[in-house]
């Protein structure tokens, strides 16, 4: 059943919980079943499916010349699937014959050493994707870490969410699904030497499945994530733990980690540069507040990153992009669309995959930090209004995450359905910033939203609420204090009136 909740915060961008097994599975065990199917992805294959091939459509475009080696990132897919996108996009198109999957451990405390699930299947909801058994025979014979003692994969996320990806792009490959217990520098780097003389003479694609930063405020994990990736793209392993126990030693407030898969990052990095890597190129940045569902104040950070032949050095210019923000202003035609299709998008997407799209791309003006309604009618009649009044996030993202909002979370209505959804009207209303009034005399109908606040209640109608209910300015006073749950006239004593304006516009208009 879909979650009709929506709301800003974690739910599902990175969750670390940790279990003791009584008693390990046994080594023939072949199929490991999907744990996390329904939480971090769809359940249903045709919203599986169909949320992979929208996330790779909207990708970064390819622009590495041979991936020996992805990070990846492996939250829940509404935070940070369009980043995995990004980092499989540069490896599309590619006939890889194995790809090695190094997650790391989220659920054995216990657990120290190099998990590798040595034959059978991985199952996900679009099926079965084999395990390439010679490699990971020569691997459990290579390297004395290795041990096919399978605790640590069978609630483990950090491999699985990766499955689908890979199934999508590559369903001919095989994979060897590896859980890597702990950044120990010695161990990764003398696995990653082995999984490199293993895979020596395949066709191999190496994932080091890691989210970044955990659990910083949002302008804080942008800083952090930026040295933890420009630290990465070094290819030094050495370099890299280094890098992420100094920036841990900073005293970054909520700061858990910088790579809750360090250990997968650093034998990547071996491997990678075993196999010949010599450059590193981080494709795309953002964090789960950045997301429609996502909260600032507590982040999880992802980074798409390749490991790759050609020119030795490392490509951190789109970490340094900066946007020159224009001063906030009425939109152009081509921006009112542009948010018009984006809120019917984000919608659709959510109805469709049980995901959203990532807010990015968009002109400089519509990264201005503005607050927005989104209200929605069917048949003419009101079916959701939800909006953000504060100018604290950026006007696309507050568009995308009210529509989904007005959509889904409007207690006034039941959940907007998909066979509903192609007659539903979309209007956008921009806010200006609210400013507070002497007195009721100060507002002017048609002109002005309100906001009425008395002790702790309070309401707020959108400037053309009055005119679309043809009320004067006391009679909409008096149905604002109804809304705010006060008696008509409370208004007229003790309460304070904050106005602003909105530029209001729908998709009738710009068809």
């Amino acid at each position: 059943m879909r979650n009709r909740v929506l709301v800003r915060g974690l739910t599902i961008a990175c969750v670390a919980f940790w279990s003791i097994s009584s008693a390990c599975p046994r080594v023939d065990q072949e199929v490991r079943a999907p744990a996390v199917a329904g939480q971090f992805y769809p359940s249903d294959p045709a919203k599986l499916k169909l949320a992979v091939q929208r996330f790779l459509k909207d990708a970064v475009q390819a622009s590495v010349e041979k991936p020996l080696a992805l990070v990846v990132p492996h939250a829940g897919y509404i935070y940070s699937g369009q980043i995995a996108a990004d980092a499989y996009r540069q490896a599309s198109g590619r006939a890889y014959d194995v790809v090695v999957i190094l997650g790391t451990n989220h659920t054995s405390i216990n657990f120290a050493g190099i998990s590798v699930w040595p034959r059978g299947a991985y199952q996900t909801p679009l099926g079965e994707m084999p395990v390439d058994e010679s490699v990971a025979a020569a691997l459990l014979a290579e390297d004395k870490n290795c041990t096919a003692n399978l605790a640590s994969q069978l609630q483990e996320h950090s491999v699985e969410v990766q499955v689908p990806f890979i199934q999508v792009l590559f369903p001919a490959a095989k994979i060897v699904p590896v859980v890597v217990g702990r950044p120990d520098l010695e161990m990764c780097t003398r696995f990653g030497a082995v999984l490199a003389k293993v895979l020596k003479g395949r066709k191999p694609l190496i994932v080091a499945s890691s989210d970044l930063s955990h659990y910083p405020a949002y302008e804080d994990a942008n800083k952090t994530d930026r040295k933890t990736l420009s630290a990465l793209v070094q290819l030094d392993p050495k370099l890299f733990a280094a890098a992420t126990r100094r920036l841990l030693s900073q005293n970054v407030s909520n700061l858990d980690t910088c790579a809750c898969g360090e250990a997968p990052i650093l034998a990547a990095i071996a491997a990678a540069k075993s196999l010949g890597a010599t450059r590193g190129v981080v494709v795309s940045y953002a964090n789960s507040g950045d997301a429609a569902v996502g909260d600032r104040s507590r982040v999880v950070g992802y980074g798409a990153v390749v490991l790759t032949t050609g020119p030795a050095g490392s490509d951190t210019k789109v970490l340094n992009r900066r946007v020159a923000l224009p001063p906030p202003g009425p939109l152009n035609a081509s921006d009112r669309k542009t948010l018009l299709a984006l809120a019917r998008e984000t919608i659709r997407r959510y109805l469709s995959t049980e995901t959203m799209p990532l807010p990015r791309g968009f002109s400089p003006r519509l990264q201005c930090p503005q607050g927005a309604f989104v209200t929605l009618r069917n048949g003419g009649e009101l079916r959701g209004c939800i909006g953000h009044m504060p100018a604290d996030f950026p006007l696309a993202q507050t568009v995308g995450t009210v529509a989904a909002q007005a959509a889904f979370n409007d207690p006034r209505f039941k959940a907007l359905t998909e066979s509903e959804l192609s007659t539903t009207e979309i209007e956008i209303s921009v806010l200006t910033p609210m400013k507070p009034v002497a007195s009721a005399d100060s507002i002017q109908v048609g002109r002005d939203g309100v906001v009425l606040v008395k002790g702790n209640q309070s309401a707020v109608f959108l400037p053309q609420v009055a005119v679309e209910n043809k009320w004067g300015r006391d009679e909409m006073l008096d149905n604002l204090c109804l809304k705010a749950g006060l008696p008509p006239g409370a208004w007229k004593q003790g309460a304070r009136f904050l106005v602003f304006q909105a530029e209001i516009f729908s998709e009738a208009a710009h068809k």
